[in-house]
Parts: structure tokens; sequence; C-alpha cells
């Protein structure tokens, strides 16, 4: 619904009338408390209430959970039941004053399992209706699963769907129109929540915000998991958590000029050439700034790519140059857990499966049977970029647990299968120094969401998105984000700033 200058529109939606003036909303279409009376299929509202602003403490939670700053707003909480086995928990926050009119539901992490309350106060402060879903069980484990086939669909993604359908059910209700626009943001998890909503329900989102999207889940997981094997195949070959610092900085020192800035942070890391052995330490040795024979050999086959043995061809990338400060996510003491946990209750249905007892190639192959594209995100938008969605995809460079080079393929390849139509629908944006979904040495400030508004909303194709690195309230450094393939170069003009960066095509 749009507003022309200061024209007045009422919208009804049965019984509820919403007065707009200029996009605000001025009158609720019914009361918060009435929605805990609304039937809805197989959705059961147990929470209505009208919340002053200020902070929010989730049930159960602690301090750490508590989101502060937050407008007053009507909280509803629901369980959803799509199948027999299926206990599905949400909330949905509806502000109470200046609602922008949009809808956007936010994403989980790892196996989910709880509401992301801090993603829906980053919602709800821009102005929109937000939920988020515990995706249908408690706990940050894959145990669910074993035995559960239907709670699993719901992780997959049935939850999500489940979840946007009903939100927008309720908030049609409470303001007395639906959204005009409705958006998904979310990372890691979420980002491969936003994919496979896109796959599978193209009509569910009209943008959808995917950041370092866990996915594909058999190639990822197993690639975890071999990744743990290669550092722990001896007692020897274990790299400790003192030496990342050394290593990053070696990286960083031999390939920060080949962007053509030297400024401690490297823009296009897929140019990077960095052999361990320049690290080896004298005989005898073993300090935090360097690495011994076994040491080099674990590192120099992390970094490797995975080859088919009998072929040649590549399986999987090596660990990403840059990501050093990382590698505890997925070659520390321990093996990364949602690795260990998808081949034990997802492909093996096996709890006492041991992850040193994975064997790369073969197991690979089990885990694309088993999940045959249910948790995965497979690159088929057709439907979606047809319908005119559009598709924001984002990944730290410096991400130690999914390879950005996963996204840069998931990208290809889905711009492939979408030909011309992909030009103005899908963008793909890698950020310098960024960890998994935060942290790292390099850019932890861009917004995405306004640019994910100005494309869908106004047409706008997003080439550059501004970034800085913020530490205490002070910018360290600011640069583009640059559309895939694109990558930042030195501004070549006297008139520019020092240090001005510009997005060059390759």
């Amino acid at each position: 619904m749009k507003t022309h200058g200061a024209r007045r529109l009422v919208t009804t939606l049965g019984a509820a009338t919403l007065l707009v003036l200029g996009g605000t909303s001025a009158g609720a279409g019914v009361p918060c408390a009435e929605l805990r009376s609304l039937a809805l299929p197989a959705v059961t509202v147990t929470v209505a209430e009208s919340l002053p602003a200020g902070a929010f403490s989730p049930p159960g939670g602690g301090a750490r959970d508590r989101v502060e700053a937050l407008p007053s707003m009507c909280r509803v909480a629901a369980t959803l039941a799509p199948s027999d086995d299926s206990d599905i928990r949400i909330e949905v926050w509806l502000p109470e004053a200046s609602w922008n009119g949009k809808y956007q539901a936010v994403g989980n992490g790892g196996w989910a399992g709880s509401i992301n309350y801090a993603a829906m106060g980053d919602a709800i402060r821009r102005g929109y209706a937000t939920s988020s879903t515990d995706t249908g069980h408690a706990g940050g484990t894959g145990a669910f699963a074993y035995g559960h086939p239907e709670k699993l669909t719901d992780f997959a993604y049935r939850a999500v769907h489940e979840m946007a359908a009903a939100s927008k059910r309720i908030v049609a209700v409470f303001y007395g129109a639906p959204p005009r626009f409705s958006y998904w943001n979310g990372c890691s998890a979420g980002g491969r929540q936003g994919l496979k909503s896109a796959e599978r329900f193209p009509d569910d989102f009209d943008g959808v915000i995917a950041g370092d999207s866990a996915n594909p889940s058999p190639l990822m997981n197993a690639w975890q998991l071999r990744t743990a094997q290669v550092v722990h195949a001896s007692a020897e070959s274990f790299i400790p958590a003192s030496k990342y610092g050394a290593i990053h900085q070696a990286v960083v020192a031999a390939c920060d000029a080949d962007d053509g800035r030297t400024d401690g942070l490297l823009h296009d890391p897929l140019r990077c050439r960095f052999d361990p052995l320049t690290l080896a330490c004298h005989a005898g040795s073993d300090a935090a700034s360097c690495l011994t024979a076994p040491q080099v050999d674990a590192a120099r086959a992390m970094f490797s790519p995975v080859l088919d043995p009998r072929s040649g061809a590549q399986l999987a990338p090596g660990i990403q140059l840059g990501a050093e400060l990382e590698w505890g996510s997925v070659a520390g003491v321990e093996p990364n857990g949602i690795a260990v946990d998808y081949f034990r209750y997802v492909v093996k249905k096996d709890p006492d499966f041991d992850w040193k007892a994975l064997r790369f190639e073969a197991d690979l192959h089990l885990a694309r049977e088993a999940d045959a594209g249910l948790i995965e995100a497979r690159p088929d938008l057709g439907p979606f970029v047809a319908r005119g969605g559009k598709l924001l995809m984002y990944h730290g460079w410096s991400d130690a647990r999914v390879p950005p080079r996963f996204s840069i393929d998931y990208y290809e390849r889905a711009s492939r299968a979408a030909g011309e139509m992909a030009r103005d629908s899908m963008a793909l944006f890698l950020v310098p120094g960024l960890g998994h979904c935060r942290g790292g040495d390099g850019y932890n400030t861009f917004d995405l969401v306004s640019a994910l508004e100005a494309w869908v909303e106004h047409g706008e194709v997003p080439r550059a998105i501004p970034a800085s690195r913020v530490v205490a309230a002070r910018t360290e450094r600011a640069g583009p984000l640059c559309a895939y393939p694109s990558v930042a170069r030195p501004v070549n003009d006297p008139a520019s700033a020092a240090g001005a960066l510009t997005c060059v095509a390759p």
C-alpha cells in the first residue's frame, strides 16, 4: 500500500480497518490483546501483549539475552503444528507506532533451537514488523532430528515458511492491511534459510539477505570434519590457537599489496599465494611465531583444495587464506559440533558415530544421498527471480567455518541457471577481513537492509555498498563492498582522497 503526500488511505481487511497517514500507522485494525483469540489453521497463539518502549527480557533468558532500546510494541507468541510431530515456536513483534508498512523475518545460527530476539530488535527499531522461529525444537544440537523426520523437515525449511505465512496474517489483522514488502535477513544457518526459502517458496519474500550461508550442507559438513582430521592426524600436527596470529600476519604480509594498496587487509584473497614453509621453526624449536615440520604439512593440507583421488577433480576448496584467526572453529581442539551432529543424526543416524572415522569421499556421497536437497539449498531460483525477487548475498573473506568460495560457487551456478534475469536479481558481496558473520580484522559496519530496500522498492541494483571498520565508536578504515566479480582497487585520480578505493571489474 503506497501513500502520496498527506493523502489518507483507508484499507479494510475483514472487520479490521487501518488509517494510514504518510505510511505511518495511526490506528490498529485489531487491539493487541484480541490477537490472543486469533484462529489460524495449525496455529495456536499463546501470548498477545502490549509492551512499553524499553528493554525486553526473553522468557527463561539471562541478562545476556536482554534486548535494549525497543519501541512500544505488540508481542505475539505462537505455536505452529503443520505435522503431528511439529512443535514450532515463533514470536511476532509489531510496532505500535511508526510501522514502516513492511515485514522482516530474521534467521538463526547453527541448529537454531531458539528465537533470535537480538535480530528481531534490530528489525523493529527500523520500523519493521518482525518474526523469528526456533525451527521446531529447543536447544542447539542436532539430536532432535534422530528418529524425528518431521522435525528435521521443520528445521530444514518448513518452520520458516509456516512462520512467514502466520506472521503475515497476524500483521494484516493487527494493522488492517498486509505488509507492502516482505524481507528475509539471516547469516550462517540464516543465510541457508534465506536461500532455501527463495528456492522452495519463491512467493514468501520480495527480497532476501543471505550472509555466510551454511551451504551446501553435505559438502560443508564433510569438509569441516575432514579439516579437523587433517590437523589432528597426529599430536605433532595439531596447530594451537597461540600460533594463529603469527600465521595470519605472515599471510597478510605476503599478499597485502596484491590489490594495489598496502593497508593490512586482503581485498582480493583469491590472488594470494602463501607457503607455510616460510614460518618453519629452526631445528628443535617450537615457538608461537613458527610452525614445526608436521604443522607446516598440516597447514599446507588445510590451504589446499580437496581433490578426487581418482579423477583429480576438485571436491572442495581449501580453507581461505586470510581466515587464520578463525581456525579454531574448524581446526581447534574439538571438531565443529554442528558437523559432527549432522553426520550422527542426519547422515549415519548413529548417535555414537566417531568423526575420526569419516571417509571423506565415501561419506560425502552418503551425505548427499541422505540430504537429497532437504537441508541443502540448491541454486534453482528461476521462479523467485521470475516474480521479481531480489537476492543479496554476502560472505566474509575471513570466514574459516564456511569457505567463501561456497557462496561464490552457489552464486555463479544460480546466475547461470537464471540466465539474463540474474543480472538485476542477484548480487554477491565479499567482505574483506570479516569472519563468520562477525569478527575479524576488516570491515564490520555496512547497511545491507537499506541496499535491499532500494533494490526491491526502487529498482536500484546494488553495485557498491559503503563499509567501514568501527572500533569503540572510531572509524579505523572505510571502503566499498563490491558486487562480485568486481574488486576494490585504489582510485587513480590525484583529486581523490588519499587511500580511496573504487570497484573495478576484473
